[in-house]
């Protein structure tokens, strides 16, 4: 009786090499006989791991098999086929962060923020007085944040980016 077991989930990198580890292992205890794949480039991060892979499961008698690329690996034009498939999938996958970096180093040319909003919106004149605040006298940082209603960390980035500007006044002075 075949077992049939499909899994079809988004995996963090972490979690990617840990499920791969137990395919590999699962592999080398034969309890399979064939590994389906929507498409290869979806199986591996690069040509060469790609042909290691595909190279352990003909060792093993497994079939590797592609739903979308209808690739037989078993004979010489198949396996040339997915080499340069799984080329091809490296060279676009290159591309894609080649692109994404220069459109990144471009934004910032142009003055755009990268990356996630702050957390929490205080005006100029907000933050100049928690952080005067804090250098006129003992107040602690949570009775800040009570007081101008934000929270801990805020009232820390709040003083820690008015110790910056200090500093580079100091500095340039």
């Amino acid at each position: 009786m075949a077992r049939i077991e499909a899994v079809e989930e988004l995996l963090s990198f972490a979690e990617y090499v840990g499920q791969l580890d137990r395919l590999m292992a699962d592999a080398h205890r034969r309890r399979f006989d064939a590994v389906v794949v929507w498409k290869f480039d979806r199986f591996a991060r690069s040509v060469s791991h790609l042909l290691r892979a595909s190279e352990t499961f003909s060792a093993l008698g497994i079939e590797f098999v592609s739903l979308s690329e209808q690739v037989d690996t078993s004979t010489p034009t198949g396996n040339m086929v997915f080499t340069v498939l799984g080329a091809v999938a490296e060279l676009e996958r290159a591309l894609i962060v080649e692109r994404v970096k220069a459109g990144m180093r471009n934004a910032r040319v142009k003055g755009k923020r990268i990356g996630r909003p702050p957390r929490t919106y205080l005006a100029p004149g907000t933050r100049t007085a928690i952080a005067a605040a804090y250098v006129a006298g003992d107040v602690s940082l949570r009775k800040l944040a009570v007081r101008f209603g934000t929270s801990v960390g805020t009232v820390q980035r709040c003083l820690a980016a008015y110790q910056r500007a200090s500093a580079k006044t100091s500095a340039s002075v």
